[in-house]
């Protein structure tokens, strides 16, 4: 039996590769739209991918369910209750399937979504119990799946936490034992629940210890737990899980659509008309010198997640990139469906070498600096741009909090009369921060270098 996990950091999204090597048979579990790694894990194994199944419709991922089918004539596997624009295979509660030898069985686990499903995996050589569970959004490790995400689709998230309560004590608790693996489709950093550890697998014995959630309790104090203090979700969530529903594009149509190199003048043009001017360069690259208006999310951190919390859905997205980063930036896009891709500006910044008057700069303050002008008559403003669970464990005195994600929204509270600091925890978001009050006119903007954390670095004692 093969069962090998994928993760991806950027993501924090975890998929799977099984399958049964004598037989040749394979499936891919929530596999990443970028599908590369599962075809090659194929062909080095000299099997053949004749699966694919989601637990659910992800919404913080574009799945590859469509890829794998459209590359490999992989049959597509959802749950019984999903409802999709393509063809698939329902798991219905208690039904199995063989992988070859391996046989998988599927328990319906409504409750993060109300089509979401485990599969149990048993091992031909083991015992009858099964040797793993790929447990989707419905048992992460030290989590469960926040069920608040359906909201938009009318779903009440205390209605879905009791489906959620029975999923896990109902049918995944008394299906599993103490030795089963868990292996969940996500870890730390993912927004799909609100304690998720930092490792991506464990035994059903040391959640029933360490687990929150599945310590004993009744329905209600369960919901109540469940449905208390989950963080805010992004915008795209809903997005993403429509998405994986329907009938799209592949990938590859995207990257051999969106990578259409376009001259500067192009570029101007369709920023002219609406189009978003994306830069996705690292942050002291860009404030160094970038195109006017551009928006900046570096490819070196969360990119997609927050591309997908700052960009808007109805207005295409041009990017500016260092050399060679253009698919990169584009693919990683994908991987959250944001297809609407127009094109990259040919050359990077280089292309602006002779229009300097298109150029815009960010100045970057130092820790040490800004203690020294916030003890000046005219001190400036900082703005802490964290989310509110972070500015409750330490924040720089007097700042102003408006979270990233409400930037846009609350621009009427940032003055304009003074300079304008942004702060953030180590420095990646509050660029991006930077770029949209520069892009919204405010002209006074300073990005602190290194963030709270630089500030904390240094000694009070800097600023006598």
């Amino acid at each position: 039996m093969i069962l090998k996990q994928y993760y991806l950091g950027c993501l924090a999204h975890a998929s799977y590769f099984l399958g049964d090597e004598p037989s040749g048979v394979a499936a891919v579990v929530d596999p990443q739209r970028d599908i590369g790694q599962y075809i090659d894990e194929a062909e080095a194994r000299n099997m053949t991918i004749g699966h694919v199944f989601l637990t659910h419709f992800h919404a913080d991922f574009a799945a590859g369910h469509l890829e794998l089918r459209d590359r490999t004539g992989a049959e597509i596997h959802l749950g019984a209750r999903a409802e999709a624009d393509y063809a698939f295979e329902p798991m219905r509660d208690g039904e199995s399937m063989n992988l070859g030898t391996v046989r998988l069985e599927f328990l319906e686990t409504p409750g993060h979504s109300p089509e979401s499903v485990c599969i149990l995996v048993f091992d031909p050589d083991g015992e009858t119990a099964p040797y793993a569970a790929l447990t989707g959004d419905t048992l992460f490790i030290g989590d469960v799946g926040r069920p608040d995400l359906r909201a938009a689709l009318g779903w009440k998230a205390s209605d879905l936490a009791n489906l959620l309560y029975e999923s896990l004590h109902g049918k995944l608790l008394p299906a599993t034992v103490d030795d089963t693996l868990v292996y969940p489709a996500h870890g730390a950093g993912s927004l799909c629940g609100k304690n998720l550890s930092t490792d991506t697998v464990s035994t059903m014995g040391d959640q029933k210890k360490y687990n929150y959630a599945l310590q004993p309790m009744d329905r209600d104090t369960f919901t109540r737990l469940i449905t208390t203090d989950q963080p805010e979700a992004p915008s795209y969530f809903t997005y993403d899980a429509a998405f994986n529903a329907q009938e799209h594009d592949t990938l590859d149509h995207l990257l051999k659509r969106g990578l259409n190199p376009l001259s500067l003048d192009d570029v101007l043009r369709k920023a002219g008309d609406g189009a978003q001017v994306l830069d996705t360069r690292d942050a002291a690259d860009y404030e160094g010198a970038h195109l006017g208006g551009s928006i900046n999310i570096g490819l070196g951190g969360q990119y997609a997640s927050w591309a997908g919390t700052l960009l808007r859905r109805d207005k295409p997205i041009v990017l500016v990139t260092e050399t060679g980063a253009e698919e990169e930036s584009a693919l990683r896009l994908g991987r959250i469906g944001f297809d609407h891709i127009a094109g990259y500006l040919e050359g990077g910044m280089h292309a602006l070498e002779e229009r300097p008057d298109l150029l815009s700069r960010t100045e970057r303050i130092t820790a040490a600096a800004l203690r020294d002008r916030l003890e000046m008559e005219c001190p400036p403003v900082v703005i802490d741009i964290r989310s509110g669970q972070e500015r409750g464990d330490k924040s720089i005195p007097d700042s102003l909090h408006v979270p990233l994600n409400h930037l846009e929204e609350r621009l009427v509270e940032i003055p304009t009369d003074t300079t304008v600091v942004v702060q953030c925890a180590g420095g990646y978001r509050s660029a991006m921060a930077a770029s949209i009050l520069k892009r919204h006119g405010f002209t006074d903007v300073m990005d602190l270098v290194g963030g709270l954390a630089a500030w904390e670095a240094v000694p009070r004692k800097a600023a006598d």
